[in-house]
């Protein structure tokens, strides 16, 4: 071969070579600044919740996640020297595995006692809520009976859709359609375009969408609830000792007034009325 073709292309590998390790060192460097220690110890107070369960845990307009469960969870940490870290959980369906390999250390999320009982260490129940069905205020829908044949949407891994396969399935087997989706929020743009005829939603979550994201007078919420559920926090089975520690600090802050303090700022999403006392 020609000695001249031979030096451009030992050049040309040099060269390459040469990118190549800049390049990987450089997306290392970049891999070893960003990288930050998620893993669990004593200091820290991990909360595992759905980020897409406003108001009670959901991501603001400056990418923090907030919400009344989260204030709530961290205030507990802030009052026994742990570091709060928020852990959204992406699919709600891993929630008990992330739990029991202590990736998390407590479900703090909206999260429903009821029918769960013997599943977790639960906390008191601190909140009364109901799953409610949510329609288009100019829909001919005003009662349950009225959703015979109509097609419907629910959160998978909801505790409303373990009601409906557990104790209504004869009221499920009426409707048209049941469709599992991941978030809230598709389901009520499903409903604002008529893809869907109704939603089935914690009522938290369905005021917070009517107030926040969709006006008051698009939707409705039915006088009729499906089930009525109390939200606890849950722990691995057996971890008696946080528990005791975090329900010792969350009664402190009822009797101080934090809690009703906190409340006050959902107020338009009827937490207040909510609450439950010890």
């Amino acid at each position: 071969m020609n000695k001249k073709i031979i030096f451009i292309l030992a050049l040309f590998l040099a060269t390459t070579l040469m990118i190549s390790s800049v390049s990987a060192e450089g997306i290392l460097d970049f891999i070893s600044s960003n990288d930050t220690d998620n893993s669990n110890d004593d200091t820290k107070f991990i909360v595992g919740f759905n980020a897409a369960f406003p108001p009670f845990g959901y991501k603001d307009d400056n990418g923090s996640y907030i919400g009344f469960d989260l204030a709530l969870a961290e205030e507990v940490a802030k009052r026994n020297n742990w570091t709060f870290v928020a852990q959204p959980i992406i699919d709600w369906n891993t929630k008990e595995v992330e739990l029991n390999s202590g990736v998390v250390d407590c479900i703090w999320s909206e999260f429903t006692i009821n029918g769960r009982e013997s599943d977790y260490t639960w906390s008191d129940p601190y909140f009364n809520t109901s799953q409610v069905f949510v329609v288009k205020n100019d829909s001919n829908i005003s009662s349950v009976s009225d959703l015979k044949g109509k097609n419907l949407e629910i959160q998978e891994g909801s505790s409303a859709l373990e009601t409906l396969n557990n104790n209504n399935k004869t009221l499920k087997a009426t409707f048209g359609d049941l469709v599992e989706i991941k978030e809230y929020n598709t389901g009520f743009m499903d409903l604002e375009s008529g893809a869907c005829d109704a939603l089935i939603a914690d009522e938290g979550v369905a005021y917070y969408h009517i107030v926040e994201r969709f006006g008051h007078g698009n939707f409705k919420i039915l006088d009729e609830k499906l089930s009525h559920e109390q939200y606890g926090i849950g722990f691995k089975k057996g971890n008696i000792e946080l528990r005791d520690q975090v329900q010792k600090t969350l009664d402190e802050m009822f009797k101080d007034g934090t809690i009703d303090k906190i409340a006050q700022n959902y107020s338009d999403y009827k937490i207040p009325e909510g609450l439950i006392y010890p």
